[in-house]
């Protein structure tokens, strides 16, 4: 499995606090079969996080990337961030201040929870006429998602690639969030299923629990291109695979 979408990085944001959380976090990631991992922390969080590409965000990286390997466990680490969308992302992403995904042309980006729909769509499309490919992160989180999930089927059908949270699948960010990540794999709009793990503890990077609980839904070839085949295109910058996806009817409840 492919992970990408992960808060390993040491010191970086509220995901690692040092390189034994990161060494850890990736020893539990190897046991429950994740071979490859992108370091996504957060980027452009006004008054948290800033972690610009530039050399604290090398450094780190390196210094993460050794210690596994000195660990012996059998991750790859690929650079990237998980961008908060603000109306200047596309001009940072213009002065070369994010690390899109392995350097592809796949930019990670995520909104405010109570973001207003029109201008995370607006932003969407501005960030795709400056050459990226948006994967939207944890798309089942947003309330007016959650209020109006044909919002992601207009996405899809835009090209946009949708990550959805392992934990949204185990009702750990409540049932709302649970019901909407059901309610996206129903209608074929999910591209990806990623940890955003934080930590070796909660929100950690074992993503077999997750697809466990998904294989009792979903077939063996359809989990593969969830958690292995779509996170490795985008990894490649290669088109991600998808079922057709299917529309939400108006007033009929799935």
């Amino acid at each position: 499995m492919i992970d990408i979408h992960t808060h390993i990085l040491p010191g970086m944001d509220d995901g690692a606090v040092d390189i034994l959380d990161t060494i850890e976090m990736a020893r539990l990631a190897a046991m429950s079969g994740v071979t490859e991992i992108v370091a996504t922390p957060h980027f452009n969080i006004p008054g948290l996080y800033d972690n610009a590409f530039g050399e604290h965000y090398v450094n780190t990286f390196n210094q993460a990337a050794r210690a596994i390997k000195e660990e012996k466990i059998p991750i790859r680490l690929f650079p990237g961030m998980e961008a908060f969308s603000t109306e200047d992302l596309p001009r940072q992403m213009a002065d070369g201040k994010v690390m899109t995904i392995n350097q592809s042309h796949y930019i990670l980006m995520e909104f405010a929870f109570d973001e207003d729909p029109d201008f995370a769509t607006r932003l969407l499309g501005k960030v795709r006429e400056v050459g990226a490919k948006p994967v939207i992160a944890h798309a089942e989180r947003y309330y007016f998602v959650q209020d109006d999930p044909q919002i992601v089927y207009q996405w899809r059908k835009k090209g946009y690639a949708i990550q959805v949270n392992k934990g949204s699948f185990l009702g750990r960010f409540g049932e709302s969030a649970r019901e909407t990540s059901y309610r996206l794999l129903r209608h074929h709009l999910v591209s990806v299923v990623a940890s955003d793990a934080h930590s070796a503890v909660e929100r950690t990077p074992f993503l077999m629990d997750a697809y466990e609980a998904l294989s009792e839904c979903c077939s063996k070839r359809h989990l593969d291109v969830l958690f292995r085949d779509n996170p490795g295109r985008i990894c490649q910058d290669k088109p991600v695979l998808e079922l057709e996806p299917l529309p939400f009817l108006p007033y009929y409840y799935d």
